[in-house]
């Protein structure tokens, strides 16, 4: 879809730089599909949370990787 956008410039540098396009369209495109991610994400994570009551702590779950690793 083609549409007109007024992205100030020091922003659109600055998308480009981070995601590493070497075009507008592809910082622009590369920056909106992350942001719908995080925001499906968030989402989930408020379905989510406190619904592990039953997981493991992170104390049982340090004890547990300790006793998996191979000590040498």
């Amino acid at each position: 879809m083609k549409t007109t956008l007024d992205i100030p410039e020091n922003t659109l540098r600055e998308v480009m730089a981070f995601t590493g396009a070497k075009t507008k369209r592809e910082a622009v495109v590369t920056a909106v599909e992350h942001f719908n991610r995080l925001k499906r994400l968030e989402k989930l994570n408020q379905r989510v949370r406190g619904g592990f009551r039953d997981f493991m702590t992170r104390d049982e779950l340090r004890t547990r990787r300790e006793s998996d690793t191979i000590k040498g």
